[in-house]
């Protein structure tokens, strides 16, 4: 296999680049745009995401999972804002597709805490960052890069790898830092590896997390979207009730995602096996899905999303002695729903519709026709009218069901 190898040089930019320098991978089942990290032209230049590996698009049969979810970047803007129509990101919030961030349990940069203004502190993936002052760290502000590291980027046509060495006598950290993108011959499987080794002086005690910015063809979060892990779903701050529910290991969403909506929650209940890092995310209306598995195990996990974006953000626990090496995958899996999976959320309302329409109707008809709750209603009566024998109780079942699963505003 043939590489192209690409070193660079980092230095801080402000905003994304109106022609960032970017490369295509395809094994002919899924086609991927991934951006290259470019101090002065790259899409993403802020100091929070890791440089490396950042997927501006991703299409699997026709249908679209990333994708820029933000019109504009301002560095005015703290982490992102909704002005009007428009949502505008920060520098540093301004990322896509599976973006991942390195944090300590005190969600601190290595180094920062230890630092005096002026001195220096490391993030993973971006570079030695200068400490301005002796505030907090802040994800959100741009920290002057110091000291970029040494990068090359390998490409051939189905895989893209990534490495980073960098050294920081002051702050006594230092690593080799490697990533890959592989696409799976045949599969419509895309895998992330990724190895740090630390050749620093002190030990890496760290999470990552990565923030999967989904946005399936541009579909808002809605009750189109269904979100499965193998376990129970626990939360001490579960979602909004108007807006969405958690529903044994499903989170639902009961409307569309609007305006200033905010749909977030700690996902706990997870044991301590890496079985437990698998997510489903799937999109009824669009008839596809993402499964993303890894063989590490979780450290914690969340859901997060605004009008533009759906984030589920699994993080796993590094620690890594001086002289050791520490790897982790990701596995992301593309699916088409099968029309049986897509028809019927299990839910109340799904047993009466099951026995008084399906039995006439093939029920893909429900999934296809959106339509406001009174519509359904003249629906439901016109299926009385033609012979429809059901229970008061259970055409009132029906109507509730259909109006909201399939249902849409006025």
């Amino acid at each position: 296999m043939s590489r192209r190898w690409v070193p660079f040089v980092c230095l801080t930019g402000l905003l994304c680049a109106a022609n960032p320098p970017e490369t295509e991978l395809s094994n002919g089942e899924i086609r991927l745009k991934v951006y290259l990290p470019d101090s002065n032209a790259g899409f993403y230049r802020g100091t929070r995401f890791d440089w490396s590996g950042m997927i501006g698009s991703l299409v699997y049969k026709g249908h679209e999972f990333y994708g820029p979810w933000f019109q504009r970047v301002d560095p005015a803007v703290r982490d992102f804002s909704s002005e009007g129509a428009e949502i505008v990101a920060s520098p540093c919030t301004a990322a896509v597709g599976p973006a991942e961030e390195f944090v300590t349990d005190s969600t601190q940069p290595l180094g920062y805490q230890e630092a005096k203004p002026g001195g220096t502190f490391v993030k993973i993936g971006v570079g030695v960052l200068k400490k301005l002052d002796d505030s907090a760290y802040n994800r959100f502000r741009l920290y002057e890069i110091a000291d970029g590291g040494k990068w090359k980027v390998g490409t051939s046509a189905d895989s893209m790898e990534f490495t980073q060495e960098l050294t920081d006598p002051s702050s006594g950290y230092g690593y080799f830092y490697q990533k890959t993108l592989r696409l799976t011959k045949g599969k419509p499987q895309m895998q992330i590896l990724h190895s740090l080794r630390n050749n620093g002086r002190k030990p890496i005690d760290s999470n990552v997390y990565n923030h999967n910015f989904l946005r399936i063809d541009g579909e808002a979060p809605g009750p189109d979207y269904t979100i499965t892990v193998p376990f129970q779903i626990k939360s001490d701050r579960p979602p909004t009730k108007e807006l969405a529910e958690i529903r044994g290991n499903r989170i639902v969403y009961l409307k569309a995602v609007t305006n200033q909506d905010r749909v977030a929650t700690p996902i706990q209940g997870f044991g301590n096996q890496p079985a437990d890092y698998d997510v489903r995310v799937e999109n009824r209306k669009a008839g596809v899905g993402v499964r993303i598995t890894s063989d590490r195990p979780l450290a914690s996990e969340s859901l997060w999303s605004i009008r533009a974006v759906l984030s589920v953000e699994p993080f796993i626990h590094i620690a890594v002695a001086p002289g050791q090496e520490f790897t982790w995958t990701m596995t992301y899996d593309y699916y088409a729903i099968s029309a049986q999976a897509r028809e019927l959320p299990d839910a109340p309302g799904k047993a009466a519709f099951e026995k008084n329409c399906v039995t006439c109707h093939d029920a893909a008809r429900a999934l296809d026709a959106r339509r406001t709750r009174e519509d359904w209603e003249r629906v439901v009566d016109d299926m009385v009218a033609r012979g429809a024998t059901g229970t008061d109780k259970e055409l009132e079942a029906i109507t509730a069901y259909l109006a909201r699963y399939f249902g849409k505003e006025k």
